[in-house]
């Protein structure tokens, strides 16, 4: 805030010229809007951290949900082995694994080509106004 006190009405308020608490009001403003932005970058921090917390525990989460799936195909060659061969056993659920793989590739690559790189909205957006500024009475 200002460093100047208001005092009682009197000889020290009515010298104040206007320059004088236009400069004030602009100091405390000034302040005000520092003291926000600071606020403002102190919460931001405080959420991204949040953000990478819970990104670590998504990671650890992918990591785990991975060695599930291996140690559960490890599981299902040593079952089929005592069924046949321990080769062939490995053969069939590396095929499975590789049938579930073709699949999310293709799929991935179907949903990948309807990606468009340019924003067309914006696009559109721009053009119009380009052209409301060219004739702005239209």
């Amino acid at each position: 805030m200002s460093s100047v006190s208001p005092g009682p009405v009197g000889s020290q308020g009515q010298d104040r010229s206007v320059g004088e608490l236009l400069s004030a009001v602009t100091s405390d403003v000034q302040t005000l809007f520092r003291q926000e932005v600071e606020l403002a970058k102190t919460e931001i921090r405080e959420e991204a951290t949040k953000a990478g917390k819970a990104a670590g525990m998504y990671g650890g989460a992918g990591f785990a949900g991975y060695m599930t799936l291996l140690f559960l195909s490890l599981a299902a060659v040593l079952g089929l082995a005592n069924v046949m061969d321990a080769g062939w056993s490995a053969l069939i659920v590396t095929v499975v694994w590789a049938v579930v793989a073709a699949v999310l590739y293709q799929r991935g690559r179907t949903q990948m080509r309807t990606v468009s790189p340019k924003p067309e909205h914006t696009v559109e957006s721009m053009k119009e106004n380009a052209e409301w500024a060219r004739h702005p009475t239209k």
